[in-house]
C-alpha cells in the first residue's frame, strides 16, 4: 500500500487506499469524511497512515 500523491488531495492516503483495493477514490474520501462525523480516532488514524505509508 502506497500513498498516491499525484492523485491525492491531502497527502494521498485515501487515494492510495482506493488504488490498492480497486475502489473509487471519491467513495473512499466520502466514507472517510462521513466517518469523521462519528466519535473516534479517525483523524489520528489518517495522520498515522500518512506517516507510515510510503509515497509513490
Amino acid at each position: 500500500m502506497r500513498r498516491d500523491v499525484a492523485n491525492g488531495w491531502f497527502f494521498g492516503v485515501c487515494a492510495g487506499i482506493a488504488r490498492t483495493y480497486g475502489l473509487n477514490v471519491h467513495l473512499v474520501r466520502l466514507a472517510f469524511v462521513a466517518s469523521c462525523l462519528l466519535p473516534g480516532p479517525q483523524i489520528l488514524l489518517y495522520l498515522i497512515l500518512w506517516m507510515i505509508m510510503p509515497a509513490d
